[in-house]
């Protein structure tokens, strides 16, 4: 079986992702910081699943990070039929009072690094017919955010990207599907800073491992674009026909910062 290669597996979403691949007896590439947690999980689904699987630990908010994982895989002549871009983070507060350096590593994750990644593994896919790329959006990205205002901006990118990108490749025999989450139960709000909204996103949030076999049966079945869970879908229809201007007030109101 070829590889599936998998950034951000270490948790959440990118490794209910893994799993899922990993069930279906993909070997599995997979790519995070965290080398202990990686290392863990990679002797889980070893001797769960029977499958082989191989990890490298890198900092993906480096500028050269997507060409060292790809140095990497062709070093070791590995054959790569899926690529699943997961790796990424928010960052709530004022762009103003936000540090610019923070803010830099928060674009290149999720912009840069996942763009470069998908351009340098293109040849691999070519060679690995048919082949599928899953790009982990977000619903943040259907709309202007107030006080997350560069993570919104980052994952519109990934969803515009990621839908133009389907139709170019797919005459190629490449697959590209956009996952456009809601709130999903990981670590996005500590991570983010967004601890006051801790206890509404305990009860609004989907699991991870629900979203990523959704996700995961969309790639396979070629869809464009999947976002799971209907509240979520109903909230997308209502941001796709409301006035901009009223969603981004309401935005603002409920994720201001508290003084």
């Amino acid at each position: 079986m070829a590889y599936a290669l998998v950034t951000g597996a270490s948790k959440g979403i990118g490794k209910a992702i893994a799993t899922c691949l990993a069930k279906r007896k993909f070997d599995l590439l997979i790519v995070a910081r965290s080398e202990g947690l990686l290392q863990e999980n990679a002797a889980f689904w070893k001797q769960k699943y029977g499958i082989d699987v191989q990890y490298f630990s890198i900092d993906l908010t480096q500028p050269a990070a997507a060409e060292k994982v790809v140095e990497w895989i062709n070093a070791h002549h590995w054959q790569v039929q899926v690529i699943v871009n997961n790796a990424g983070y928010g960052l709530w507060g004022y762009f103003h009072e936000l540090t610019v350096e923070a803010q830099d590593k928060m674009l290149q994750i999720n912009m840069q690094t996942l763009f470069n990644l998908t351009h340098l593994m293109l040849p691999h896919l070519k060679n690995n017919n048919p082949a599928y790329i899953l790009n982990v959006g977000s619903m943040a990205g259907l709309q202007a955010m107030p006080s997350l205002s560069a993570y919104s901006a980052s994952k519109a990118f990934v969803n515009t990207f990621s839908r133009a990108l389907h139709e170019e490749l797919r005459p190629l025999d490449i697959y590209v599907t956009l996952l456009a989450p809601g709130s999903v139960d990981t670590h996005f709000v500590e991570v983010s800073g967004m601890h006051h909204m801790e206890k509404i996103a305990k009860k609004t949030s989907m699991q991870a491992e629900e979203v990523a076999e959704i996700a995961v049966k969309a790639l396979f079945k070629r869809k464009k674009q999947v976002i799971p869970g209907f509240p979520n879908r109903l909230a997308a229809y209502g941001i796709k026909h409301l006035s901009k201007n009223r969603i981004e007030k309401i935005m603002a109101s409920l994720y201001r910062k508290k003084d």
